[in-house]
C-alpha cells in the first residue's frame, strides 16, 4: 500500500512538474508557426532571412559569423549582450523595444508561447559548424541581380526560362540594413524627381490615400494605424496616429469606395475590424468592431494580411499567406476524403497548419458569409480589384530553398476557384521535388501566373497607375492603367535582387508578361542596402509614393515641369 502511495505520489509530482515547465514540443510548434520561415534550427549555423539559431542560448548576440545583422544588434552584442533565456524572453516579447534598430519584425506577445519558445531554444545545443563562407558570384550567377537594377530596363520572363530544382545551392544572405548614405537618394527615369514625403520611425509598411488626400499608413510592428497630410500636397506636415491597439495591421481599405466611405477596415494577423471613418478624420471617431474574429487557426509564417473589396462592393476579399516554406510536415493527405475536403475548403486546399492558409478567402462586408476566393497562393502580399475589369489581382511570394533563380516570384490575376499550385507544384505543372508523387491528381489543374518575377525579389505592395481628377502631377498617358509594384528584396538568394519598383505593363487590362524597372538605387553592395521599397500609391495630385519600411520613408516621385 505504501509503494503504490509513493508511486501516486511521484507521478503528480512528475506530471505537475511536466505541467510547470514549458514543453519543447509546444516550443517547437511556436517556432514552426512563428520564425521557420526566417529561422533554421541546423547545427551548422545555416541562415536564411535570419541568422540560424542553433544554440542560440549562451551565444553573445550578433554572433553567427557572416550573418549580415542590423547595426543596432551589432552594436548591442559589442556591448556585451548575450542571448541568455531571460534575455531571449524579454527581446522576444518585444524585438523593436529591446534593441530599438532591430530588423526582427514582430515578436511573440503570449507568454506561455514564449516560455515554450525559449525552452526548446534552450535545448538546441551541441557543437556547431560556421557555414562555409560564400564564393564569389560569377557573371553568369550575377544576372538579374540589384546591380543589372536600372529604370528604364523591361525584363520577360517566361516558363521555358527556369532552371531545374536545385540547380544552385539555397542561399542564406539576408540583408544589412545600413542609415541611408548623407545626399543618396533612390534613382527614377528621367523626366522625374524624387522627393520625401514624411518620415515615420515607427517604419510603416503599407500606405492607402483617403478621399481627401490624407495618407494612411499601416505602422504593423507598432499595431497602429496612422494618417499623414499634406497641404501643399509635396510633404506631409505631419504624421499623426489614427488608431492605436491593433495586433499586426497590415491590409486596410475603405468602404464603401467614392467620396464619402463609411468604415476604415483593417486586417490583423488573425483577424479583421472596421473602423468608424468620416472623409478627413484623423482621428478613430469610434472603438475598432470586430467583424472576423479568427481567420486561421494558426497565425505564424507570413503574417501578411490584404484587405480589397469587389467591384460592386459587395465582397471582402482577404489574403491570407501560407504558414511554412511548403507545408512538408502536413502530411500526403487531409484529414477527410480529398473530394470532401476540397469541396468546404477549395480545390488544392491543404490541411492541419496549413487550414484556409495560402489563399484568397471571400466575405460579405459584415465579416458573415465565409468562403474560399483560390488557393495555391503562398503569400499573396500585394492584392487590388483591377479597375474596368474587376479582375483580382494578385502579387505572390513563391517558395524558398529551390535554388537562386526558382520558382519566379509572380503577379497574376487570380480567378475565382482557381489553384495556383503550392505547396506541390509551382508555375502550372511543375512538381515541388520536396512532394514529388503526393498529390498526382492535381497536375493540370495549377493555372500558370500571368507575370513572372526574378525568382526572391519578394514582391509586396501594388497599385494601379490612375491619376485622380484634376491631378497636377500626372505621369504622362502612357502609363495610366499600368501596375506599380514595390520588390521588398531578397535574401534566399547568393546575389541579392529587388530592392526596387517596377511597372508592370498592362493592355486593356490584361497584363502583357512584361515589367520595367522604375525606382532602383537602394542596394550599396552584395550585403549592404539602405532602402527596401515595400508599398506604393497615387497621391491625390499624380505623384507616386513608395513607402520603405527600412529607412522609414515614404518617399515622392513626380514628373519634373
Amino acid at each position: 500500500m505504501q509503494a503504490k502511495t509513493l508511486a501516486l505520489l511521484a507521478s503528480l509530482a512528475a506530471a505537475s512538474a511536466a505541467h510547470a515547465a514549458p514543453s519543447t514540443t509546444a516550443g517547437q510548434t511556436t517556432f514552426q508557426n512563428n520564425c521557420a520561415s526566417c529561422h533554421s534550427v541546423d547545427a551548422n549555423l545555416s541562415s536564411r532571412a535570419g541568422p540560424g539559431l542553433f544554440g542560440v542560448v549562451g551565444r553573445k548576440a550578433a554572433g553567427v559569423p557572416g550573418f549580415n545583422y542590423s547595426a543596432a544588434l551589432v552594436k548591442a552584442g559589442a556591448a556585451g549582450k548575450t542571448w541568455t533565456r531571460e534575455e531571449l524572453d524579454v527581446f522576444l516579447a518585444d524585438p523593436a523595444k529591446n534593441v530599438p534598430g532591430t530588423t526582427m519584425p514582430v515578436g511573440v506577445p503570449d507568454k506561455q508561447a514564449r516560455a515554450a519558445l525559449v525552452a526548446y531554444l534552450a535545448s538546441l545545443q551541441g557543437a556547431v559548424t560556421a557555414a562555409a563562407a560564400a564564393k564569389p558570384a560569377t557573371a553568369a550567377e550575377r544576372q538579374g541581380s540589384w546591380d543589372d537594377n536600372q529604370p528604364g530596363r523591361i525584363h520577360h520572363i517566361k516558363v521555358t526560362d527556369m532552371p531545374p530544382p536545385f540547380a544552385t545551392s539555397s542561399a542564406g544572405n539576408g540583408p544589412r540594413v545600413e542609415a541611408r548614405p548623407n545626399g543618396s537618394m533612390p534613382v527614377v527615369p528621367q523626366g522625374f524627381a524624387v522627393s520625401v514625403f514624411a518620415v515615420d520611425a515607427d517604419k510603416p509598411r503599407v500606405a492607402l490615400r483617403a478621399p481627401n488626400g490624407d495618407v494612411f499608413l499601416a505602422a504593423t510592428a507598432k499595431g497602429e494605424i496612422k494618417v499623414a497630410r499634406a497641404k501643399n500636397g509635396q510633404a506631409a506636415d505631419k504624421v499623426d496616429v489614427f488608431a492605436t491597439g491593433l495586433s499586426r495591421p497590415y491590409g486596410i481599405a475603405f468602404w464603401p469606395s467614392g467620396a464619402n466611405p463609411q468604415y476604415l477596415y483593417v486586417a490583423n494577423v488573425n483577424s479583421v475590424v472596421r473602423i468608424p471613418y468620416r472623409n478627413g478624420d484623423l482621428k478613430a471617431r469610434g472603438a475598432a468592431e470586430v467583424i472576423v474574429p479568427e481567420l486561421s487557426d494558426t497565425s505564424g509564417g507570413h503574417t501578411t494580411r490584404t484587405l480589397a473589396f469587389s467591384k460592386d462592393g459587395k465582397t471582402m476579399l482577404l489574403s491570407i499567406g501560407s504558414a511554412t516554406n511548403v507545408a512538408t510536415e502536413i502530411g500526403p493527405q487531409p484529414p477527410e476524403p480529398i473530394a470532401q475536403w476540397e469541396a468546404r475548403h477549395g480545390v488544392g486546399a491543404s490541411w492541419g497548419v496549413e487550414t484556409d492558409r495560402a489563399t484568397v478567402m471571400a466575405f460579405d462586408v459584415d465579416g458573415k458569409n465565409r468562403r474560399t476566393y483560390a488557393t495555391g497562393l503562398r503569400n499573396c502580399v500585394g492584392m487590388l480589384v483591377y479597375p474596368g475589369t474587376g479582375d483580382v489581382m494578385c502579387t505572390v511570394n513563391e517558395r524558398d530553398a529551390l535554388g537562386d533563380n526558382l520558382p519566379p516570384d509572380y503577379l497574376t490575376r487570380v480567378k475565382q476557384g482557381g489553384f495556383y499550385g503550392w505547396p506541390w507544384y509551382y508555375i502550372g505543372d511543375n512538381e515541388d521535388p520536396r512532394l514529388k508523387g503526393q498529390r498526382p491528381d492535381l497536375k493540370g489543374k495549377s493555372i500558370v501566373p500571368d507575370v513572372l518575377i526574378q525568382s526572391h525579389s519578394a514582391p509586396l505592395g501594388m497599385v494601379v497607375y490612375q491619376a485622380p481628377k484634376g491631378a497636377k502631377n500626372a505621369f504622362p498617358k502612357e502609363y495610366e492603367g499600368d501596375v506599380f509594384v514595390a520588390l521588398h528584396g531578397s535574401w534566399n538568394r547568393g546575389v541579392r535582387t529587388g530592392y526596387k519598383v517596377v511597372r508592370v505593363f498592362m493592355n486593356d487590362g490584361v497584363p502583357t508578361g512584361q515589367y520595367q524597372d522604375f525606382m532602383s538605387g537602394m542596394v550599396l553592395s552584395d550585403r549592404d542596402v539602405w532602402g527596401r521599397p515595400a508599398a506604393v500609391e497615387v497621391a491625390q495630385d499624380g505623384a507616386l509614393l513608395v513607402v520603405d519600411d527600412a529607412g522609414g520613408t515614404v518617399w515622392r516621385i513626380a514628373p519634373q515641369r
